[in-house]
């Protein structure tokens, strides 16, 4: 089994909750899509040309001032399970670990780690460079991204085009390569059938809305990630600015949803929050699905000062290792094993017992 303590907190110092609006918004992701000049890049790749990719990779990583001493992962040399910890994780996309089916990762599928910035190699791209914080940080997850774009494009060639910016597999990529997102906690919109007017004006301003695991991946626990959709012709200050201003605009609603359902139903979102604390606490079997959901309700009461004596670090944890992977791995089982939710609910109520005062 893969080591991730060589990581610091495990790559999940995200969750800790430490901030700004991390009641609401558990995490801020910044991504920059990068390819190599002179490489073929996208589908046309072959397993010389990727394998190529990830050796010019390393050499320049270690060479260089802020990646010199990343951890690396060979996804093309791990086991299923493996893979699909990092992904859960958020460190790794769906595609670059081949969790689709039975798939394999691509040879040359590999992931850097330094810090709180992670490099995808020869996912969709060469590179995709990524980093996570706690709460809404834009500004400080795209500096610290930034930082290490700049560090490895002194040390390898990146493809750019003095017209439409750095080149991509994808168009919608091309330009700044940008895509930033923030993973949001919305059940008073939910409740107050208000999500659906939010999630329409989104699209009117250019953002998109997807799951938990970003594209592809479908909405659990009231959690969306909200990202801009475009990346040519507009600068990362701009998009990052537009961004931000959306996404305080959503908090806003949120709050105010939530303030209605103090006013207005105190006595419903009381029941729903203690029952859905109270199922966590006792239940012997538990999906995923559920559990999601379950947390989602618990959230909105701490949130609301309902119920007190338990972190939202506490909720974030749960939220990563109550998925298959890491039960199983903590279990020594597969994680397609039947036994998964009883497991997952003896975990929950371990947790509760030990972190709730």
């Amino acid at each position: 089994m893969i080591d991730l303590s060589l990581l610091p907190d495990g790559g999940m110092g995200w969750l800790d909750a430490s901030g700004p609006k991390a009641s609401i918004v558990l995490s801020t992701r910044v991504r920059l899509a990068r390819n190599l000049e002179g490489h073929v890049f996208g589908q046309r790749a072959g397993d010389a040309d990727r394998t190529a990719v990830l050796t010019r990779v390393s050499e320049a990583g270690a060479a260089s001032d802020r990646m010199g001493g990343a951890v690396t992962f060979r996804l093309d040399q791990l086991e299923r399970t493996e893979r699909q910890l990092l992904h859960e994780r958020h460190l790794v996309s769906k595609e670059l670990a081949g969790l689709d089916r039975e798939s394999r990762p691509r040879p040359g599928a590999a992931l850097l780690v330094q810090g709180g910035v992670g490099v995808m190699v020869n996912e969709e791209d060469h590179l995709r460079l990524h980093g996570m914080r706690s709460g809404f940080a834009l500004e400080e997850a795209y500096a610290e991204v930034e930082a290490v774009d700049a560090d490895l494009g002194r040390l390898l060639p990146f493809a750019f085009h003095p017209e439409f910016g750095y080149l991509t597999s994808c168009p919608t990529n091309a330009g700044t390569g940008l895509r930033a997102s923030v993973l949001i906690h919305l059940p008073g919109l939910v409740l107050t059938k208000e999500i659906g007017k939010v999630l329409q004006g989104l699209a009117q301003v250019g953002l998109t809305f997807r799951g938990l695991y970003g594209e592809g991946s479908e909405v659990v626990g009231n959690f969306f990630q909200l990202s801009n959709q475009t990346t040519l012709g507009k600068s990362e200050d701009e998009l990052l600015d537009h961004l931000g201003k959306i996404v305080r605009q959503v908090v806003e609603y949120e709050e105010q949803a939530r303030d209605i359902l103090l006013q207005k139903a105190p006595t419903e979102v009381a029941d729903k929050t203690w029952r859905a604390y109270g199922l966590l606490k006792y239940a012997r079997s538990l999906s995923f699905e559920e559990t999601m959901n379950l947390l989602s309700g618990v959230r909105l009461g701490v949130g609301l000062n309902l119920i007190t004596g338990l972190s939202v670090y506490t909720l974030n944890k749960l939220l990563i290792f109550t998925q298959p992977a890491h039960l199983a791995a903590l279990e020594g089982r597969h994680s397609g094993d039947p036994e998964l939710p009883t497991v997952r609910a003896t975990s929950v109520r371990r947790v509760l017992e030990t972190e709730a005062v």
